[in-house]
């Protein structure tokens, strides 16, 4: 009942005249940038990220909110209507959108594209409110082992779970951590990596941090190999669906919901699974299985649905432990710390009214969300026609202008620079960018955990096993190691010989 009571005391704070119009700004430059080609939520929310500087944290999280929720909702747009997905979780919007758009349904595909997103976002937010409490109640009672191990388990997940290639998803990790080091050892006081410039004492900041890979990284990459003319864009009217419509998607936008909500609130999660679950779901579930890979509207609804609700479970452990299992909540962490909160158990102790104003600022978002991306989204796809050039300048002057406003000095600009085409390397070589930002935030937190439980036991390493949660953990650590092995020599042997 308390959950409830500071809900609701989050809607009075969140439809406050001010307030609301910042979380209408919030969701019209979201989905605005969030639009454009080749620009992921993660991008949009680290590009945006310094617009919410000089605010007070209230106002700033309630207009974040909205970015967040516009960001995700932009990808759909570009996926249907130029088959370009900003991030790996909209490949399967595209697959079926594009084709819907191709025949003449694009305006059906935007429609259960906007309205699964509402759905979902909005059943994802309420079991948020339902969820974490009882999340955060469970980390009270972690120790500083069981966390090292959790951390250590992030780790492991967005290298080995995620990634195409572990040795690439190590080595991101490590670039991460590399970084995460620069500074003042918080033991000894010895300045580490700091190459004896001053400014670096207190580390790297995580926005630049954020902004550069992102940002400068990914509009060098796609400016590098984009076309320089605009790209042909399918014509689109005002976004409805008729009662056929509904009566197909609906079914999807739940199940897509069921799949996506547990993916992202697991340490492991993440949207890609349960987008290509949904899919394959609704594929094997419809009764028109002659229109999938020729535009159906389940292929939309499903997949769409799952990414936003994933995106709302991502919040859960963000919140409630401090875990980012994605990009995107790599970077809302990120706004934590800019701020001097840190997200975990005494979050919701400490930062009572923030974060409950934050969880009712997702709910207004999502709902203006969908207010405005049905009449607007002719309007969204005219910006789809901006000359690269231009679009790619932009977004290099407003990252620039950004992480300079952080600490208003030069040295980040040129940090921003390097970062820049590390991030353009990456892409490059194929590395993942979450691991390196994963590495960055949780890096430092657990090498003092760690110090911590070793301290603790007087520097025996069976003080980095707390519990029987630390031992569920580096359970599930081997285990996550070992299925390749085997997966190799024992499951494949297996299915050959009952072949």
């Amino acid at each position: 009942m308390d959950n409830l009571d500071n809900l609701m005391q989050g809607f009075a704070d969140v439809v406050a005249p001010m307030n609301l119009l910042l979380a209408l700004i919030g969701v019209v430059i979201g989905t605005a940038v969030g639009v454009l080609p080749g620009i992921g939520p993660a991008m949009t929310v680290a590009l945006l990220l310094p617009v919410t500087y000089g605010m007070e944290p209230v106002q700033a999280f309630i207009m974040f909110a909205g970015i967040f929720y516009g960001g995700m909702y932009g990808g759909s747009t570009t996926s249907i209507l130029l088959n370009t997905p900003g991030e790996s979780s909209s490949v399967v919007t595209a697959i079926e959108g594009n084709r819907m758009a191709k025949s003449g349904r694009a305006a059906q595909a935007l429609a259960t594209a906007a309205i699964g997103s509402f759905v979902a976002g909005t059943i994802g937010t309420l079991l948020l409110v339902l969820v974490t409490p009882f999340v955060v109640d469970f980390a009270v009672g972690l120790g500083a082992p069981d966390y090292f191990a959790l951390m250590l388990l992030s780790f492991i997940a967005v290298t080995s779970v995620l990634g195409a290639s572990r040795i690439r998803g190590v080595i991101s990790l490590l670039l991460g951590l590399t970084i995460g080091l620069v500074g003042i050892d918080a033991v000894s006081g010895q300045q580490r990596l700091t190459l004896g410039i001053p400014q670096l004492a207190d580390g790297i900041d995580v926005v630049v941090v954020a902004v550069g890979i992102f940002a400068v990284g990914e509009a060098m990459w796609v400016a590098a190999h984009l076309r320089r003319k605009p790209a042909e864009i399918i014509p689109v009217g005002t976004p409805w669906m008729g009662r056929q419509d509904f009566k197909r998607s609906w079914k999807p936008w739940l199940r897509g919901t069921a799949l996506g909500f547990p993916f992202g609130a697991l340490p492991a999660g993440g949207a890609e699974i349960p987008t290509f679950l949904s899919y394959a779901t609704e594929k094997r579930l419809t009764r028109h299985p002659e229109e999938f890979g020729k535009g159906a509207i389940e292929g939309v609804a499903g997949p769409e649905a799952a990414n936003n609700a994933s995106a709302a479970g991502t919040l859960v452990p963000m919140l409630a432990i401090g875990l980012p299992t994605n990009a995107t909540a790599a970077v809302m962490l990120a706004a934590f710390q800019s701020y001097g909160i840190q997200p975990g158990p005494l979050l919701f102790e400490r930062e009572a009214s923030l974060v409950w104003v934050l969880i009712a600022s997702l709910f207004v978002g999502n709902l203006l969300l969908l207010l405005l991306n049905l009449p607007l989204a002719p309007a969204w796809a005219k910006l789809l026609q901006i000359p690269r050039p231009y679009l790619y300048a932009g977004i290099l002057f407003f990252a620039s202008m950004g992480a300079y406003a952080v600490n208003a000095q030069p040295l980040d600009l040129f940090l921003l620079l390097l970062l820049g085409l590390l991030g353009f390397g990456m892409r490059r070589f194929g590395l993942p960018v979450l691991p390196l930002i994963v590495g960055v935030i949780l890096g430092p937190r657990a090498e003092l955990q760690g110090r911590r439980s070793l301290q603790l036991s007087g520097g025996e390493l069976s003080g980095l096993v707390g519990g029987p949660v630390s031992y569920a953990v580096y359970t599930t650590i081997v285990l996550v190691l070992a299925w390749p092995l085997v997966r190799r020599f024992v499951v494949r042997p297996l299915r050959e010989r009952s072949a």
